[in-house]
């Protein structure tokens, strides 16, 4: 069993999009494969979790006041 990886990044820090966030269809409202968030777009870690088949953790990021997206490590940076 591989062990878990520590989160790089911590509930509560502001953090910057690096890449485009497409939705991969878990936003229903949104058109599949359209743009969510841009790089760049600055949002805050308001919860941190796993993804248990990968073994990673996932960042529930607030972008705004009511979208909050699911990211990987790479796919933010700290500001």
């Amino acid at each position: 069993m591989i062990d878990p990886r520590l989160p790089k990044y911590q509930w509560g820090q502001r953090v910057k999009a690096a890449v485009d966030l497409i939705n991969d269809g878990s936003f229903p409202d949104a058109p599949a494969n359209g743009l969510l968030i841009s790089a760049g777009a600055i949002g805050e870690i308001v919860q941190v979790g796993r993804h248990t088949e990968a073994n990673v953790p996932i960042y529930l990021v607030e972008y705004g006041e009511r979208l909050v997206v699911g990211c990987l490590e790479d796919e933010i940076t700290v500001l």
